[in-house]
């Protein structure tokens, strides 16, 4: 997990993207108000959990085949991580606990927005491999 510090960088920048376009998202999307209670512990645990699906995203980016277009790997990375393992353990959460499905979709929407700011972040910054 080396590629983590190495790009170290790289992975804050894309996590802030992220967190940004993420918080605009939700504020967009549930009309919430910033100022609301619990808001900056929410962008706490926000930007620790993006900052582990970046330096995940970013790991991936690494191990990409060189199959398509630098692009076109760079947002199916996010788009397969997103929906392999994102939406269903959104599903399945929101399912146990009965939650309304407009919740999940909002939810799953926001990952998405994030995991694609991050991909493009981290693509245009540039990734260093592990060494070998």
């Amino acid at each position: 997990m080396i590629y983590i510090v190495l790009n170290g960088g790289a992975i804050l920048a894309a996590t802030l993207a992220g967190l940004v376009l993420g918080t605009i998202w939700q504020v967009l999307a549930d009309r919430r108000q910033i100022s609301a209670p619990g808001w900056a512990g929410s962008l706490a645990f926000a930007f620790v959990a993006e900052a582990w699906l970046c330096a995940i995203l970013a790991g991936a980016l690494i191990l990409a085949p060189p199959k398509g277009s630098v692009w076109t790997m760079t947002i199916g990375s996010a788009v397969v991580i997103w929906l392999g393992f994102v939406v269903p353990s959104l599903a399945a959460s929101y399912r146990m606990r009965a939650l309304p499905g407009r919740a999940a979709l909002v939810d799953c929407g926001y990952w998405l927005v994030v995991m694609l700011a991050q991909a493009v972040v981290l693509r245009l910054i540039g990734l260093v491999p592990p060494p070998v």
